[in-house]
């Protein structure tokens, strides 16, 4: 294709970073994968790709890498992982995309930063979660995961307002192949293996991992620079969800629980891990900030600018998801 772009993408081995890999050579892309030396790269099979290693903490190496291809896709923003006080989280977190916007300029390249709806001020009662919704300053949440995503964003949509040619893809809450980690999948998997005590109801808008690649592509063809997009597929909620996984599973559903438990149990989970050198904690901080925060999503946008719509139902997305962590032995009950 005449318009074909070199596009380098970071966090190719995770769940988004895959499927945006696989996009952009659907879209008849060259595809560059830029990978930190302890990445497994033999989990992007038969694509076709070149291998940079990067270091996300080194400016300069970044800007040799970048200066390869015409637009980097940051799909391995920092989240935090183990507990410690916020603040080093939302250091960390700013440090990195530092890096990352400081190689966008001086590579003289184009940049997408992939980040999450967490970081978008909830919408009032009976409106769907718009690019548009701010916050007007840093939020109250002293959340790690919800201050560094909300100071990732607002950094590079404010580079971008100035100038540098960065964008915001945000996919909505995820569910695919190759996730590994698990990530959004634990929701399957957890429950599968009768390992999901409970969840917290509420708003969810969700989206199959290959249309969100889909997407995130769209944005790095033809994305304004300090724009955010919103990648949606499906409006619906926590109860609908557990549900449908379920069903899909051939398990029983279990019940809600209240936030407020839920809170308790991650603080004391992080306490044990901290202090009594117990396990690290299976309710993190994260996973609160991801289960108080969901609402609808409106996905006009990236409608109207890109030509984005999701083509894959909240039922095959989950077939596919669960089919996936199947064969990859993930599942085991």
């Amino acid at each position: 294709m005449d318009d074909a772009l070199h596009i380098g993408v970071i966090g190719a081995t995770g769940m988004l970073g895959h499927h945006t890999a696989r996009a952009a050579l659907a879209a008849g892309h060259k595809l560059t994968v830029f990978h930190r030396r302890s990445s497994k790269l033999d989990v992007l099979g038969d694509l076709d790709f070149t291998p940079v290693e990067i270091d996300l903490a080194d400016t300069d190496t970044l800007v040799a890498a970048f200066e390869t291809v015409d637009v980097v896709i940051h799909a391995a923003a920092f989240y935090p992982t183990t507990p410690r006080p916020w603040q080093q989280d939302v250091a960390e977190a700013e440090q990195q995309i530092t890096h990352f916007l400081n190689a966008v300029r001086r590579a003289d390249c184009r940049g997408v930063y992939v980040g999450g709806a967490i970081a978008l001020k909830t919408a009032p009662p009976g409106t769907k979660g718009r690019e548009s919704n701010d916050y007007p300053s840093a939020p109250a949440s002293k959340n790690p995961y919800l201050r560094s995503k909300w100071l990732m964003d607002r950094m590079v949509v404010d580079a971008g307002k100035r100038g540098l040619p960065v964008s915001v893809a945000i996919p909505a809450m995820t569910f695919g192949e190759y996730d590994y980690g698990p990530s959004t999948g634990q929701l399957i998997t957890r429950l599968a293996n009768d390992d999901l005590p409970g969840y917290v109801r509420g708003n969810r808008n969700v989206i199959y991992a290959g249309d969100a690649g889909r997407g995130i592509v769209a944005v790095a063809e033809r994305g304004n620079r300090g724009e955010r997009y919103l990648l949606t597929g499906t409006n619906t909620d926590m109860d609908t969800l557990v549900a449908k996984i379920a069903k899909l599973t051939g398990k029983a559903a279990p019940n809600a629980v209240p936030l407020g438990m839920a809170k308790l149990l991650s603080r004391w989970q992080a306490i044990k891990h901290r202090y009594f050198d117990g396990p690290l904690p299976v309710l993190t901080p994260t996973a609160i900030a991801v289960m108080s925060a969901g609402q609808h999503l409106s996905g006009i946008k990236a409608k109207q600018d890109l030509g984005f719509e999701a083509e894959v139902s909240l039922d095959d997305a989950l077939r596919r998801a669960y089919a996936w962590f199947k064969a990859q032995g993930m599942i085991t009950a």
